[in-house]
């Protein structure tokens, strides 16, 4: 892609990345830097570790990467960081089940109303800018229509197309827990204000998400938690009996299909796509343990605990209808992509043995 791009009112036009700080916003933000666009990161840096992102993407692309400190509930900070995008990706969100329990309406004025916020902005624009947002597969609920068996470590559906292929778009969507009710009520507004006011906007519902510039915590980020844990020999608490199956798609593939998802807008506007691994990349938590126990040479010492609210005994990824549409699929294995996330949390360890964290980070270091 030519480094030249567009400008408006004498100004390079630029992705904005709302969220761009944490694990999923720094890669992509990371990706488009690496072509020469100019980036804004927009966030409130309230989870660990991203600052630390922040200061990653700030030493490799300079004054290409503008940071704007704010929070998705500031209507007109959101305005005005729309200002001149060529592309919008909203990942801003409260991720956390656990957290939507404890304070239902932090969560909804974060992920229900910010979105309306960057909605909203987005229509008072001229030449309103393509907007990807992500949802999560919490909107199909604990899919309580679907009946499972055991297999080994692991739960599989009894019924043959879904075991085959996974949820599709066609689940009926059911929200549970806050999280799930607030989410859900984003990803409906987002596909609505395409529909009512013609904006290109697209929603894809997401699995689980794993790779580098992944700070997991016991709530969200698993994959990265137990990697953590067990490199640190701390033990893992299982909620459930560890035989929930996921599939899991590594960060390099998920930002490709953002890439495709922009520049076939105009083709998927207006729709929502389930996004992850696919049947081919599925893993059960005990599964993913036993792989990390390999990896490591040690085996983590493991806690049950009751179920949590909306949580799935199985949820996997029908992406058939992406595929179709733009020809992605994903390329990472879950084996490899699970030895690219040990390594780089084992040269993380390292780096910070070598040069610790210092504390109280300027965070206005790392405006552009």
């Amino acid at each position: 892609m030519s480094k030249t791009r567009a400008k408006k009112n004498g100004h390079e036009k630029r992705v904005v990345i709302f969220g761009g700080a944490g694990f999923i916003g720094s890669n992509v933000a990371d990706h488009y830097l690496s072509e020469g666009r100019r980036v804004l990161v927009y966030d409130n840096v309230s989870r660990a570790g991203v600052e630390r992102n922040l200061r990653w993407l700030k030493a490799r692309h300079g004054e290409r990467l503008s940071v704007e400190v704010a929070d998705i509930r500031d209507e007109r900070a959101v305005r005005r960081a729309v200002h001149g995008a060529e592309e919008v990706f909203h990942f801003a969100a409260q991720v956390a089940v656990t957290t939507s329990l404890e304070g239902p309406v932090h969560d909804f004025e974060v992920n229900a109303r910010g979105t309306l916020n960057v909605l909203e902005a987005l229509r008072a624009m001229d030449e309103p800018a393509p907007l990807l947002f992500t949802s999560t597969n919490k909107v199909y609920g604990g899919l309580p229509g679907l009946e499972f068996a055991q297999s080994g470590r692991r739960y599989e559906p009894r019924d043959e197309g879904t075991r085959t292929h996974g949820i599709s778009e066609r689940c009926p969507l059911d929200f549970e827990s806050p999280y799930g009710c607030s989410k859900g009520a984003a990803d409906q507004y987002v596909l609505d204000y395409g529909r009512s006011f013609g904006l290109k906007t697209a929603v894809f519902r997401m699995s689980c998400i794993y790779g580098p510039r992944q700070f997991g915590t016991e709530d969200q980020g698993w994959v990265a938690h137990f990697l953590i844990q067990a490199l640190q020999g701390k033990p893992i608490t299982l909620y459930g009996d560890g035989m929930q199956v996921r599939d899991i798609l590594f960060i390099e593939d998920l930002v490709r299909a953002f890439r495709l998802a922009q520049a076939n807008i105009e083709q998927l506007k207006g729709q929502a796509f389930n996004i992850g691994g696919g049947p081919e990349r599925t893993v059960s938590l005990l599964e993913l343990l036993e792989l990390i126990a390999q990896r490591t040479g040690r085996k983590p010492d493991i806690h049950f605990e009751q179920w949590r609210t909306g949580d799935q005994r199985y949820y996997v990824s029908d992406t058939r209808k992406f595929q179709q549409a733009t020809g992605w699929a994903p390329q990472v294995g879950v084996e490899q992509g699970v030895a690219r996330l040990h390594a780089w949390l084992e040269a993380l360890a390292e780096e910070r043995a070598i040069h610790p964290p210092t504390g109280g980070a300027s965070l206005e270091a790392f405006a552009g």
